[in-house]
């Protein structure tokens, strides 16, 4: 479909924001590219200032009170998805193209994510999602608001086979972003996760967030990890 510039490029890095598939705003890649070995010792760069630690990670009810304090990076891979394309007559309406989706168990879980996130009064401030199907399907039944779709999040039009250093890189230095808001919550895939972050990007799970906390430095610590099927056990403040 016809894109149309919606705002100026004022997140992340990269060109100006058009319309996308969905109505989503999307972020071009139009900065100039960068040669490989810059990219390579950049990417290495902010992997060993902060690729964080899976030890002393606090246990998922026990994040709540920062979750709500606002200030953390949520680092998500989307919800469960067959691996097989769908059929024509599989495909959703709007799966025009098409690609994978969510199946039920992923479209349920995003669902009940959303609501839990709400309940339990969890800020999110900017939302940054891949651009594929199975990516936004997550954030739309999940009913979060004004997602960004930025490209270096996505698969790179490879079936996952395309991720590259200046993607990682992209993932690394947004997971390392104090949020100006709330938190920030990012939605992309498990090869996206595996580059960025080799100590652990590999073990995520299908509609799992990893929990972030930036130190403003360029660094950030693993702070827990939240299965998307534990979000509605979580326990509401008051309740």
């Amino acid at each position: 479909m016809a894109r149309r510039a919606v705002g100026a490029g004022n997140v992340g890095h990269g060109g100006p924001i058009v319309e996308g598939n969905w109505g989503y705003p999307v972020r071009t890649m139009t900065h100039p590219v960068a040669p490989v070995w810059k990219v390579a010792c950049g990417l290495a760069l902010l992997i060993g200032a902060a690729s964080g630690s899976l030890t002393a990670q606090a246990r998922p009810d026990a994040l709540v009170p920062a979750l709500r304090a606002g200030g953390l990076v949520l680092v998500m891979r989307h919800a469960s998805s067959p691996r097989e394309v769908p059929t024509p007559e599989q495909a959703r309406p709007d799966n025009t193209t098409p690609e994978r989706q969510l199946d039920e168990a992923g479209r349920q879980g995003a669902t009940a994510m959303g609501n839990a996130l709400r309940s339990l009064r969890v800020p999110l401030g900017a939302i940054f999602t891949s651009p594929t199907y199975r990516a936004v399907e997550t954030v739309r039944m999940a009913r979060f608001e004004k997602p960004v779709l930025v490209k270096e999040l996505g698969d790179g039009g490879h079936s996952m086979t395309g991720i590259t250093p200046a993607m990682a890189a992209w993932l690394t230095k947004k997971a390392a972003e104090v949020p100006q808001s709330g938190n920030t919550l990012v939605v992309t895939h498990q090869p996206n996760l595996s580059r960025a972050f080799p100590d652990w990007g590999a073990s995520v799970a299908d509609g799992e967030t990893v929990v972030l906390r930036p130190d403003g430095a360029g660094g950030f610590a693993v702070v827990g990890r939240i299965a998307i099927g534990e979000w509605p056990t979580l326990p509401v403040p008051g309740r």
